[in-house]
This record gives structure tokens, sequence and C-alpha cells, in this order.
């Protein structure tokens, strides 16, 4: 069995929970200095709010809708070794509000210019490590190329124009390069030439065209790659079966959080869970990046020692003779390359 390249996944992936405070807080215990910062309150109808390092501290964007990027001096105000700082605005630090965070470990810092593209970035954090790059490029309007920094080709890229009302643009592998989907909005897959230029990604660019939401001319944009690495991560499709006894998605490993979305179906929304506001299956509390609602209940199956089992027979998440795309995380890699023997992971 072909062990994990990462033994500690938490070391470049972790949900955080936390209460707010009404003031400034330092929230600690993620285990690493984050790079991506997503937060979203769970018990009110707050925003996803979305803060890197590349853009830098202050500067906001929002999953839930396509409004352009802002600056909130009372947001998340820095990265720190172990976590972040937030200020007192209520989104993200509201008294006695809970909130999850996801913070992803890119290159440590802004980085600097990839020069591998026909658009220089002004900025690629890249950890190659575990898969992650965030770049900022200002966008030609034009048929273009844009490093990403990974040595490995992506198989997921989130695109937003910071400096206009265009919306989230993802490219996702499983539904190929004529295909993108929108993280603001329930839409289906649909087929544009104007995205990708119906050209995949290579090891070092990926393409954007025409579209302004993904190369608008003079416009500030960041794109969010990342690339899959065996116990780390994995992004792929499953097909619905309609079925209580739903489809087993094979991950290799313990599942820490999984994003998706039915791609066929112009109604459902796109749903996060993860091992922290679920400690122990069943798999329920979700939130969801195109929405402001808090945080609801709604059974969608297990984390396993090796992927995930799906229990319900939800469109959502398992309609017959649909399929649905997925971004997962681990917790724990099946087998763990700990120096010359595997330490398997173990159900919960």
């Amino acid at each position: 069995m072909a062990y994990a390249t990462i033994n500690k996944p938490s070391l470049n992936f972790n949900t955080k929970l936390y209460t707010g405070n009404g003031g400034t807080q330092s929230i600690t215990g993620v285990g690493f200095q984050p790079d991506l910062t997503w937060t979203k309150a769970r018990s009110y109808t707050y925003w996803n709010w979305l803060t890197d390092a590349v853009r830098g501290v202050t500067k906001t964007i929002y999953s839930n809708a396509s409004t352009e990027e802002q600056t909130q001096a009372n947001g998340l105000t820095a990265f720190d070794t172990d976590g972040f700082t937030v200020g007192n605005n209520t989104d993200i630090n509201n008294n006695t509000s809970t909130y999850a965070s996801w913070n992803w470990k890119a290159g440590g810092g802004q980085g600097s210019s990839n020069t591998d593209g026909s658009i220089n970035t002004t900025y690629t954090s890249a950890n190659t490590t575990a898969g992650f790059s965030i770049s900022s490029f200002t966008g030609t309007g034009s048929l273009a190329t844009v490093g990403h920094g990974l040595g490995v080709a992506p198989k997921v890229i989130i695109i937003k124009n910071r400096s206009t009302t265009n919306g989230w643009e993802v490219y996702h592998e499983s539904l190929g390069n004529t295909k993108y989907m929108q993280l603001h909005t329930t839409a289906a897959a649909s087929t544009s030439a104007t995205r990708w230029n119906n050209t995949s990604p290579t090891n070092s660019v990926f393409t954007v065209n025409t579209e302004n939401g993904v190369n608008k001319s003079g416009s500030n944009l960041v794109a969010y790659c990342f690339a899959e690495k065996k116990g780390y991560s994995k992004f792929g499709l499953y097909d619905g079966n309609g079925n209580a006894d739903g489809p087993f998605i094979y991950m290799g490993f313990k599942p820490a959080m999984v994003i998706y979305k039915r791609a066929n179906d112009g109604t459902n929304n796109w749903s996060i869970f993860d091992n922290k506001r679920d400690p122990y299956n069943e798999i329920d509390a979700q939130l969801n990046p195109n929405l402001a609602n808090a945080e609801g209940t709604s059974t969608r199956g297990d984390f396993l020692s090796n992927g995930w089992k799906v229990r319900t027979t939800s469109g959502s998440v398992n309609n017959s003779g649909s399929n649905y795309i997925y971004m997962a995380f681990a917790e724990n890699p099946l087998v763990a390359n700990v120096g010359n023997d595997g330490v398997p992971a173990t159900a919960r």
C-alpha cells in the first residue's frame, strides 16, 4: 500500500472553532500560521469571509456574494504563528456568536512574482508539499496563462475578480476543461470556452480566457489552486444512487473537511462538513459557501478511516443519476509514512 506524502495533515489544513467576544482576540490552536483563513458564523446569518496572506490582512472577499474585495479594518487583522487575530467586526467576532474557520498553509506569507505564464503574477505563495497555492494577478482581457507555482497540475482552481462584482469561477478536473461552476451560486456546471479556453492546467500554468470573472483587463484577481496529494487531499466526482445506503467515496484518508456540490442541478447549494463541528459520526452540521445562513443540521453520512460514506436519499448529495464534485482534506492518512513502518488511520 502506498504511503501518504504528508504524515500530519493538520500542519497544512485545520479547522478551528471559536466563540466571538465582541472586541479583539487571538484565535490559537490552528497548529501553524495560515495563509488562507475562511471564516463562517455558525449561530448567525453572517457572510463567509476569506482572507489570505497574498492579498493581505483586512482584505476580505465573500464566497456567498459576487461583491468585490473590501477592506475590513476590524476583520482578520493578523496571521499569527498558531492562528490569527480578529477585530470587533460582528461578521467575524460578534460577542457570544460561534464560528468555524478553515485554515490552509500556502508558501508561508505573501510570496513573490511568478513569471511562468504570459501574465506575471503580482505574488504567488505556493506550498508544493501540500499542493496549495495563492496567486494574485492583473487581468489582460485576452487569452493568457498564469503561473501557479505547484510543480504539478492543479485539479481545482477557484478565481475571484477582486475589483468587480463578477462571481467566483471554479475549474474542477472531473468536469473537464470546457466546464465551469460558480462558488457563490447554486448554478449547475456550464459549458464555456471563455473561462479556461478548453485548456487544462499544466504543471506550471493555468489558462484564462476573456471572461471578466477570470481575466478582466485591468482588474485585480486572486486564484486558489489545489493539487491532489496522496493521503492528504482528494478532488473528484461521484454518482448518486438515490438509496439510503449511499455511495462510498474512497479517499485514502479519514476526512477532516469535505466541500461538495451537485454538478448537474441548479437548485442545490454547495455544502461544507468537517470533523470539528462533527467530532463523532454521523456527519450532519452543515454550512454553505454560497449562503449567509446559520449552521443547519442535515444528515449526510459518515467520515470513515478511508473515505466518506453517504447515508441519505437527499437530492443535494445522493440523487440517482446525478453527479457530485467534491474537495476533501485529511484528518489522518489511511497509511502514514512514519519511519519505515506505515501507521494506519482508525475509524471514529
